[in-house]
């Protein structure tokens, strides 16, 4: 049950055309965070099944955790030492977008 009001109501395959969240620089690059991570995990997930062998112990849970370990790994790597995909990312968005007010506390030259 969607109300007829709603941006995603309004739009063919539940797709969003609400761009207000790209007003704002702070948004874009969390934005370009989440996305590499989204990234390397999937990078991560995909060398994992590229093994040669299973292990002598693998199971379900070791699996499990493991891949939650990998989440974890991929958000800290993107927050700490990102690849660069990311801000890629968010300065396209930035260029496409009606120029973003600079984060608080910056300003522009």
């Amino acid at each position: 049950m969607t109300s007829v009001g709603t941006p995603i109501a309004s739009t063919a395959g539940g797709v969003s055309n609400d761009t207000s969240r790209t007003a704002s620089r702070d948004n874009l690059e969390k934005a370009g965070e989440r996305f590499e991570a989204i990234f390397v995990n999937m990078m991560l997930k995909s060398m994992r099944s590229a093994r040669l062998a299973d292990g002598l112990f693998d199971n379900k849970a070791g699996e499990q955790f493991r891949d939650m370990q990998d989440q974890q790994l991929a958000e800290s790597m993107a927050a700490h030492t990102p690849i660069g995909i990311g801000k890629a990312m968010t300065e396209f968005l930035a260029r496409s977008s009606t120029a973003p007010a600079p984060p608080a506390g910056e300003t522009t030259t």
